[in-house]
């Protein structure tokens, strides 16, 4: 079975690591990052866009409509290992010029690595993703002094919100540690769910021990443990950019994953079953201790009430609803 990985799939969200990976290539690495937005901005703030010294270029800082002229300035900043704020909105010329007439205004700080952005500083943030643990970027965009923070602007964090400050000169890039979903059951559903997870941003993992679900031939490529699920979990951790799906409709397997969760503090629980199934878990969590509020964060039966049939359409359900949740919009 694959082994247990950190290293994050989704492009979009890998900017870090991979600025890192291109800058110790020898390619030259830049970061592009929106500090702020104006009206209706395709991207918001925090949103990356990573360009290398030979313009391949990853990630996104407005759906397409100025990465062009980011990535001319991207080249410029290397040369002169100097950061710059870049402007872009329907009211300038050069906006025009790169498709923004969407009524919208960004601004994008552009940071060389090795330069502007220190070699050691972006290790450091690395390392810290890779232990998925909490950072808080700061820049002061006037001075150019940036530091990483294990602790600031909590409610920031909270909100996983990336943006300027009031001073006007203070941008805080929040660095949550990338999502994660850990998907205790590998059957038909898990199939589709993982890889539409993947997309949203979300690391996989499958937990089953029964070999005959749990085969690299159902689920080619992906993180699977074998282990009993509450041997797994704990392998794991689970903290908050965790979410946890139970699909097997069997308690053997779904209880003990689904009471280290109800003792963490997962961003999302569910459980596939009926109304009736999910009544009988309920007596089951009372009855091994756990109060009535945390058995309340099950969300059972699983996912958005969007008359899915199938497979297919259950996990998307499944990813509205963890979305919803992520998001503070679930009912």
């Amino acid at each position: 079975m694959t082994q247990i990985s950190n290293h994050f799939e989704n492009t979009l969200e890998n900017a870090p690591e991979t600025a890192l990976e291109w800058h110790s290539a020898g390619l030259g690495a830049v970061l592009a990052t929106v500090v702020q937005t104006w009206g209706s901005a395709p991207r918001r703030a925090g949103s990356m866009l990573v360009i290398s010294g030979d313009g391949r270029m990853q990630g996104s800082v407005s759906g397409g409509c100025v990465e062009a002229a980011v990535v001319f300035e991207a080249q410029e900043a290397l040369q002169d290992g100097q950061h710059r704020l870049l402007d872009y909105g329907v009211s300038d010329e050069d906006a025009f010029a790169v498709g923004l007439a969407c009524g919208g205004t960004i601004q994008i700080l552009v940071e060389p690595v090795g330069s502007a952005m220190p070699l050691d500083l972006l290790q450091q943030l690395v390392a810290a993703r890779a232990g998925r643990q909490a950072l808080a970027y700061e820049v002061n965009i006037e001075s150019g002094v940036r530091r990483l923070l294990h602790s600031g602007y909590p409610d920031r964090m909270r909100r996983d919100r990336s943006g300027m400050e009031e001073d006007g000169e203070t941008f805080v890039a929040v660095y949550n540690p990338p999502l994660r979903l850990i998907c205790v059951g590998a059957v038909h559903i898990a199939q589709a769910l993982v890889p539409m997870a993947r997309i949203a941003g979300y690391d996989p993992v499958l937990i089953d021990p029964r070999e005959a679900f749990a085969s690299t031939d159902r689920f080619p490529g992906e993180v699977i443990l074998d282990d009993w699920p509450d041997e797994a979990v704990a392998k794991l951790g689970l903290d908050a950019r965790t979410a946890l799906v139970l699909l097997t409709h069997d308690p053997k397997l779904d209880d003990p994953a689904l009471q280290a969760a109800l003792a963490a503090e997962c961003c999302y629980i569910g459980a596939l079953g009926s109304k009736r199934t999910h009544a009988k878990r309920v007596e089951r969590m009372l009855a091994a201790g756990f109060s009535e509020a945390q058995i309340g964060r099950i969300h059972g039966p699983i996912g958005l009430d969007i008359g899915a049939a199938g497979p297919a359409e259950i996990a998307v359900s499944i990813l509205g609803e963890m979305t919803a949740v992520l998001r503070g919009k679930a009912e």
